[in-house]
């Protein structure tokens, strides 16, 4: 058992499950475009937050001018905003502790935090991704490498494209957690004017919605980018729709949380906006621009483009066929044609089937949340 682990307790202790709110001490870790927006939103619900961020500049920038110019220019930031470089100062007292770095850093992010965490701090992932390496989804990675308890260990996920919640245009989101009550707290913790957020306690739905409505944006975004119109675009969501809720039960989601804010409410809002990172990488793609030049002109990663590999290796080993994905791989490995991806909507031998099958995940409890560990090395 690792350091985190063994000063953990129980989950509670220093604070009771769904007492967040007004005063309630947050940290967000990552000052990128969502971290700082998801900041705001805390700021705005009344929350004590900290944001870190691992430039010293951009930090100072935030307490002194309350902007951050290179991923939220215009915005005014709040006053009640304090913002560090310090990891110490930023987690001390912390409750809640909100990660929004990306995908294939947070395990080393999370050794980072590790011998600064208060005993019965509740990590919420608000990360999209898959780690390559693991094939594990973040609130694995979480309970891999700091050994918590599920109760303190949350998601939040839904229609969140950050300049536009930046701007306080209306929006939802889910927050999910084993413990409905932590799902709560977490909830009122970052439930301002503009930001409504619902609850559930289906962590693995939640967080596969969020990674993979990525993938089916690239799809957008590639048949865009080749020119099609908007029938290959209502095909294509509402056959990803498919692919995303077919492959989310196989790993024990319920399929009503893919039917949420959390699936095809942040499927429309990632497929449809400009200002989605997957949707503009795909959109270059499928203009004939190559992987290497998509990360130049954008500056960002898209996460749907690293979690393409490991979410089809995860469908292979549960039987589900994906073929919208699997074009998308192809696509981006250079063996398809961006404008051949449109007519492939249905199955890969042209044989009519059903619009949708269900294979349910046969594991009980906690294991369908964190079955997974990485495996170490002695």
């Amino acid at each position: 058992m690792n350091a985190a682990a063994a000063r953990a307790g129980r989950p509670g202790q220093a604070g009771r499950p769904g007492q967040a709110g007004h005063g309630t001490k947050v940290a967000v870790i990552g000052a990128g475009s969502w971290g700082t927006t998801f900041a705001k939103v805390l700021c705005d619900a009344g929350s004590d937050v900290t944001i870190w961020a691992r430039r010293s500049e951009v930090a100072d920038e935030i307490k002194v001018a309350r902007r951050n110019t290179q991923y939220l220019p215009g915005i005014n930031l709040p006053k009640t905003l304090k913002a560090t470089s310090n990891l110490a100062e930023a987690l001390r007292g912390a409750r809640l502790v909100f990660l929004a770095v990306p995908s294939q850093s947070l395990r080393q992010n999370l050794q980072d935090i590790e011998p600064f965490l208060e005993p019965s701090s509740v990590l919420v992932s608000l990360v999209k991704g898959v780690e390559r390496t693991t094939t594990m989804r973040m609130s694995e990675v979480i309970h891999d490498t700091l050994d918590l308890e599920p109760d303190r260990i949350a998601v939040v996920s839904g229609p969140n494209i950050a300049l536009e919640i930046a701007k306080e245009q209306p929006t939802g989101a889910v927050a999910s957690c084993a413990s409905i009550a932590v799902a709560q707290e977490v909830a009122q913790a970052c439930s301002a004017p503009y930001f409504r957020t619902y609850v559930n306690h289906d962590v693995t739905g939640t967080e596969l919605g969020g990674v993979l409505k990525n993938l089916i944006a690239l799809a957008i975004g590639i048949v865009d980018g080749v020119g099609y119109g908007e029938n290959t675009k209502a095909s294509i969501i509402t056959r990803g729709l498919a692919e995303m809720t077919e492959f989310a039960v196989s790993q024990g989601g319920d399929p009503i949380t893919l039917s949420g804010l959390a699936g095809l409410g942040d499927l429309i809002a990632t497929c449809q906006s400009p200002l989605s990172r997957n949707n503009t990488a795909g959109r270059l793609i499928g203009q004939g621009y190559s992987q290497e030049e998509t990360r130049e002109q954008m500056q960002q990663v898209a996460e749907g483009i690293t979690s393409v590999a490991p979410v089809l290796e995860l469908a292979k080993s549960r039987g589900i066929v994906m073929p919208i994905v699997q074009q998308v791989a192809m696509v981006l490995d250079g063996e398809m044609e961006p404008k051949n991806l449109g007519p492939h909507l249905a199955t890969e031998d042209g044989i009519p089937r059903r619009e949708l099958v269900l294979k349910r995940e046969s594991k009980p409890g906690w294991k369908r949340l964190f079955g997974r560990r990485k495996e170490r090395t002695s």
